[in-house]
């Protein structure tokens, strides 16, 4: 469910997606993950947001991110996504939109489901199949759950408020795995 512009307020947790036009890939190139990245971090300042999880696709974005400040975090996206769509327009010769639809966000609500998300955000690409071992996909900040890299798209405020269910990160990603064919956890997520 969509949110209303009256629930992007101080303190709320937002599961942030969008997906391609005719599910066409938004990145073809590291360089185009990376200019997306590098968009989206110039048009934020941490004191306006907590980067849970994240996860670029190569036809699709999620973002699990905390609302600050009374300032849409929506604001932040849709600089970064109109800004990135004339990139890709321009450097792949094309016309149109890029995005098949306006911004899609959930109000996450419940703890346990704020748990799972970054879960379910952080899988997607072994999911998908683009890779065997999730330390494999740089465009998210999985490596930083498991302390290989050291970026500033990443919050401890949620490891810190969880200690139990981040410690052994990947072990939990190997549990999460079993439930993804369980009609109830099916049903948590979407």
């Amino acid at each position: 469910m969509r949110c209303k512009k009256e629930e992007f307020v101080e303190g709320t947790i937002f599961h942030i997606y969008n997906h391609s036009v005719d599910e066409i890939d938004l990145f073809f190139e590291d360089e185009d993950y990376t200019y997306f990245l590098n968009k989206f971090k110039k048009n934020f300042n941490h004191k306006e947001i907590e980067i849970y999880a994240y996860c670029l696709m190569p036809n699709h974005f999620h973002f699990c991110i905390k609302q600050n400040l009374n300032k849409p975090i929506y604001e932040i996206f849709n600089r970064t996504c109109i800004s990135y769509a004339h990139h890709f327009n321009s450097k792949y010769k094309r016309k149109g939109k890029l995005f098949a639809s306006k911004l899609q966000h959930k109000k996450v609500k419940q703890d346990d489901y704020l748990i799972q998300l970054c879960k379910y955000i952080h899988y997607n690409p072994a999911k998908a199949g683009l890779v065997e071992k999730l330390k494999n996909w740089e465009y998210s900040n999985y490596l930083e759950y498991i302390n290989q890299r050291n970026g500033i798209l990443f919050s401890q405020e949620l490891i810190s408020m969880y200690p139990d269910e981040f410690k052994n990160y990947k072990e939990k990603i190997i549990e999460y795995k079993k439930y993804l064919d369980e009609e109830q956890f099916k049903e948590i997520l979407f």
